[in-house]
């Protein structure tokens, strides 16, 4: 794999990434009618995400790269399923609420990650990240109490979700960090595909909605897949408070985008959606600066 060492290069490259996981709703906006083909988009984005990486792997690794699937183990097995649930329940949740409260509930997951490890492998945590929980978690809170609606409420419950399944991914890796992290990622787009292949043949769906919300399916899995690749590139070289404050930029990017008049969406968010997320923008910026006096680096690989 190609290895960023300079923070110089690595910043643009990890904040490309960024950008490029930024367009994912605005590409769920302009798909037809998508709360009525949700399956559809599930199996269409898991099967490009799993072909993809494949490929990606095989010119990384060469032709023995499937041993890597036989390295996945028990850890990898639940990663990439809370993955997969992350990816499934996304577009639940982007269906039945704002661009925004789903970005900025994904944008909590450092906090369910740090809760997570706490509570299943021990790890501690300090006064410090205890205080920038409490205030995310009053964020998430006010923008609950702004989605009073039932159909906004799941909107939410989902977007939560989702971000719960990216943090026992991520919290997968931690448990043993010897996990290949792209195939288990291509191991979340095989049980998306397998577990919507279920639903429409259970429910006597089609697997194919129209060509064109198709190739929107399958643009939304190669935006997750290039920006992975770059974001894993790029890592290595960046602290983990700086990964997580450009990480922002997919949250920022994804609500700019609906909102900019440009695109044709006009998604103002909420003022409740305004005021938790600010809550929730502040207690990232203070857990990163947490990060930074640590020194942590983090990477996918």
């Amino acid at each position: 794999m190609i290895e960023l060492r300079s923070p110089k290069i690595s910043i643009p490259v990890v904040l490309f990434a960024g950008l490029l996981w930024s367009f994912g709703p605005l590409v769920v906006r302009y798909m037809d009618n998508p709360q009525l083909v949700p399956w559809q988009y599930i199996f269409g984005r898991g099967l490009t995400i799993f072909i993809l990486l494949n490929l990606y792997l095989f010119f990384e690794e060469g032709k023995n790269f499937y041993k890597n699937y036989f390295k996945i183990g028990l850890s990898g097995m639940i990663g990439g399923a809370g993955l997969g649930v992350a990816m499934i329940t996304f577009i639940y949740s982007i269906t039945n609420t704002s661009a925004a409260v789903t970005l900025l509930c994904l944008a909590a997951m450092p906090f369910f990650t740090a809760l997570l490890a706490f509570l299943f492998l021990k790890e501690k945590i300090s006064l410090n990240v205890w205080i920038s929980i409490v205030i995310a978690t009053a964020g998430i809170l006010i923008m609950a109490l702004g989605n009073t609606s039932e159909k906004s409420l799941i909107g939410f419950v989902f977007g939560l979700t989702a971000s719960i399944g990216f943090s026992v991914f991520s919290v997968t890796l931690r448990w043993r960090k010897e996990t290949p992290k792209f195939t288990t990622v291509a191991f979340a787009g095989f049980f998306c595909v397998v577990f919507s292949s279920i639903a429409i043949i259970t429910n006597d769906l089609v697997f194919f909605s129209s060509s064109y919300n198709g190739t929107l399916f399958s643009l939304h899995g190669t935006l997750v897949c290039f920006g992975l690749i770059l974001y894993s590139i790029g890592s290595k070289a960046i602290p983990a408070a700086e990964l997580t404050l450009l990480s922002l930029t997919e949250v920022v990017g994804g609500i700019f985008w609906v909102w900019l008049p440009l695109f044709g969406i006009n998604e103002v968010p909420t003022t409740n959606t305004i005021i938790g997320g600010f809550f929730l923008f502040v207690s990232i910026i203070y857990y990163s600066l947490i990060m930074r006096w640590n020194k942590r680096y983090i990477a996918l690989n």
